[in-house]
């Protein structure tokens, strides 16, 4: 690796750019550069042609639990319509973001987006209120959190290759998805804290800051589509949301020029802009804070007092409206209340039915029952079901006019 001092397109990149052979491009001397990485678990060969985190990106496009995401709920349940976003639309969206942001800031694009590519994959089937409905039902079984399901899968569920369970993940690909949120130093969740166990993923700190980048792509990516899609859904319309920062002013310049604008192209005008303004705050505020805190390494970012990639404090007030009004027009509206509700119910039931059935769990799930992990193979199994397999699984117990043959 050499150091180089900044180029023009990098100028508010903050230190000497270092040429990673791995990248194939300059990075930020606090990127998480490939030929740093602490390695994985397990050591094996170097690929040829690719760095560790394009590999675990590889690794994790490949995985089963990915490409079920793809009837996952985001907001609305697989079959409530083709157009709405499932939780794989989502996440690829978070990835687009993330990947371009990284680009910018000179990090590393690859594990930013292997990051943004895992971090919902722990969530069980019906989004948020399968969650909660997981979480009770475990409440007395070391609960359940769906950033630590993913460690669990990717570390130890998916198994399909032939020299270790999970997918043997770099460090710092699994620090990122472990530390979402920041730091976890309180109630640790199970999954968590056995793999902690065995690769201590130093929890107390703050993650790396492709990490943290994808994290606030999360935000930017739900914000603004749960809008398009609440819309579609007939929840709301323009005129509800032209109160809200942000958005109102979008769309109060879009309706002076063009004030007979399709609706379809209005939101999506707006999406766009909205977007674009999120994205340029968080670059500038980024930044902002690199030369604020003197970050002059990876390890200046872990052992932050705060998050570096994030909101300026005018951008996180006008994002916590815009979630308030999603949360009170849309994710509590009393159509979405019914869905979520029966959702709860199909997982609570699933569960009732195989902690008392335990042998009507399909063979290779009935395998890995031991005396004192009933609950948490039970648990892993739904987690893993899709929307549209939960609700085949449950009219097939309890519908007594199901034919099983």
């Amino acid at each position: 690796m050499t150091a180089i001092k900044q180029e023009n397109n990098l100028s508010r990149v903050c230190g000497e750019l270092i040429y990673s052979e791995g990248a194939r491009r300059f990075l930020a001397p606090y990127a998480s550069i490939p030929e740093n990485s602490r390695g994985r678990l397990l050591s094996e060969e170097s690929r040829a042609g690719s760095s560790p985190y394009q590999r675990d990106r590889d690794r994790i496009i490949h995985a089963t639990a990915f490409r079920r995401l793809e009837y996952k709920t985001q907001v609305f349940i697989n079959n409530e319509g083709d157009h709405y976003r499932t939780r794989l639309t989502h996440t690829l969206e978070v990835a687009q973001l993330s990947r371009s942001i990284a680009r910018e800031l000179a990090l590393d694009e690859d594990i930013s987006e292997a990051i943004a590519l895992a971090h919902d994959l722990g969530h069980p089937p019906f989004g948020h209120a399968g969650e909660d409905a997981l979480a009770e039902v475990m409440c007395d079984y070391g609960g359940y959190d769906h950033n630590a399901q993913s460690i669990r899968l990717l570390t130890k569920l998916e198994s399909k290759y032939k020299d270790f369970d999970g997918l043997n993940l770099t460090w710092e690909t699994l620090e990122g998805i472990a530390k979402h949120n920041g730091p976890v130093t309180n109630n640790i969740p199970r999954a968590l804290a056995e793999f902690n166990k065995k690769y201590d993923m130093e929890l107390n700190t703050y993650p790396n800051l492709e990490a943290q980048i994808s994290a606030t792509c999360d935000d930017i990516a739900y914000n603004n589509h749960d809008i398009e899609d609440g819309i579609r859904a007939k929840l709301f319309d323009y005129r509800d949301i032209q109160h809200l920062p942000i958005v109102g002013d979008i769309i109060s310049n879009i309706l002076d020029i063009q004030p007979d604008i399709e609706q379809s192209r209005l939101i999506h005008e707006v999406k766009r802009k909205s977007i674009n303004l999120m994205v340029q705050d968080l670059l500038n505020t980024t930044i902002s804070n690199v030369k604020e805190q003197n970050i002059q390494s990876v390890k200046d970012v872990r052992n932050a007092n705060k998050f570096i990639a994030n909101f300026s404090d005018e951008m996180l007030e006008d994002c916590q409206q815009i979630k308030k009004f999603l949360r009170e027009n849309m994710y509590r509206h009393y159509k979405v209340n019914i869905m979520t509700s029966k959702a709860r119910r199909v997982i609570k039931d699933l569960f009732e039915f195989y902690m008392a059935e335990t042998s009507s769990l399909p063979e290779n799930w009935f395998a890995r029952i031991e005396s004192n992990n009933k609950p948490i193979i039970i648990a892993d199994y739904i987690a893993g079901m899709t929307d549209r397999y939960a609700l085949e699984e449950h009219r097939k117990i309890f519908d007594t006019s199901y034919k099983l043959i």
